[in-house]
């Protein structure tokens, strides 16, 4: 297979848990694996040569940000966002279905348009169709791409999960079709059906018979509980087809991926990293700590002792707590950075123990340590 063509391979399984590796024209992706989030163009308060450092091996945009600022004009100008932003790692790029349902009081939702915006910047109108999704992405030039797609708020209503399967079936089948073919991009389907067994099997059918590179589950981590979620892909992941890979969309938590994990996801991003980072909360492996707390003022021990960027670690924890006290930016900087490191760094553990075939060991260890 020529080096730029996508291709996902499947290496080896620990029971449901799933070791594989991503090709990309930018490089190797090994699964499961944890995409930052850069919303914008950019993951929050750290430098991309510094993200390099966690071995983040892909990072996550997102369409809708991206078509409002800078614009697809600039994007092309810099022939995508990798040169625009200084990333010559793949990028996967959220289609904007986030975001009608996150800014649903700003859009509605037409059939055969798409979605309706008014710019939550100027209030400008702006129509997000499957095609116009599809061609921001390309301007972008994403390596994974995703399908338009309308994600409901938690409901058991089954008249509007079906109702958001027949848009997004639609809307996919759109998709692939202005995307034409290609073998160095690759477009995932995303399956919608809520927590509905049934629904969630009839939208996976679906996606599978139009055909992707790699398939989403869409619709979760939008407030049902860990258990719910759980249950949901241990009753459908098996639906998917097996050479593809599984992606589970805006989770997680650490105890969130290592369930997902042990039920055959390949595939994560979050915010929670960098978010928790500016608010002075940092991950480690003696757990979450929040740096906020005064039982850090005296405390002269470095962050992490396994965290091994030189940047985090010459600082203590009385420092940090410091700069947190004192609202400096250097504190959400170095505890985001740490925070990425620190999920990179769990990510790379989960891959060695499926590898070695303890995978439920790991996961019966760490499970509910960070809750």
């Amino acid at each position: 297979m020529p080096k730029n063509e996508f291709s996902f391979e499947l290496i080896t399984q620990n029971e449901n848990a799933r070791l594989g590796r991503i090709t990309t024209s930018k490089g190797t992706v090994d699964t499961p694996a944890f995409m930052p989030v850069g919303t914008q163009g950019t993951i929050k308060g750290v430098f991309t040569d510094d993200l390099l450092k966690t071995k983040s091996e892909i990072i996550l945009g997102n369409t809708y940000h991206l078509l409002l600022r800078p614009g697809i004009e600039i994007l092309k100008k810099f022939n995508g966002l990798h040169n625009f932003m200084n990333w010559q790692k793949p990028i996967l790029t959220d289609s904007g279905g986030y975001q009608i349902m996150s800014l649903s009081k700003l859009n509605k939702i037409d059939k055969k348009i798409g979605a309706i915006f008014k710019s939550h910047l100027d209030g400008k109108k702006i129509i997000l169709s499957p095609e116009k999704s599809i061609q921001v992405q390309k301007a972008i030039n994403s390596d994974i791409l995703m399908v338009l797609d309308e994600c409901p708020k938690l409901t058991r209503d089954k008249k509007i999960l079906s109702n958001a399967i027949d848009v997004s079936t639609d809307w996919a089948k759109r998709c692939k079709i202005e995307l034409g073919n290609t073998k160095t991009k690759a477009l995932f389907g995303i399956a919608q059906g809520g927590l509905n067994k049934d629904l969630r099997i009839e939208s996976i059918n679906k996606l599978i018979e139009i055909g992707f590179n790699g398939y989403a589950m869409g619709g979760l981590a939008v407030g049902e509980n860990q258990e719910d979620m759980f249950k949901i892909l241990n009753e459908t992941l098996n639906y998917f087809p097996k050479n593809k890979p599984r992606y589970l969309m805006g989770v997680g938590t650490p105890s969130d991926i290592l369930g997902a994990v042990k039920e055959g996801i390949d595939m994560f991003d979050c915010v929670l990293p960098t978010r928790s980072g500016r608010t002075g909360l940092a991950f480690t492996w003696e757990g979450k700590l929040n740096l906020k707390n005064s039982k850090f003022k005296n405390d002269y021990s470095s962050l992490d002792e396994r965290c091994d960027i030189k940047e985090i670690n010459k600082y203590s924890k009385s420092y940090l707590h410091h700069l947190i006290k004192s609202d400096e930016m250097l504190a959400s900087m170095l505890i985001s950075l740490n925070n990425i490191y620190f999920y990179q760094q769990f990510m790379r553990e989960i891959r060695d123990n499926i590898k070695k075939g303890t995978y439920m060991n790991f996961y019966k260890k760490y499970i509910n340590f960070y809750d």
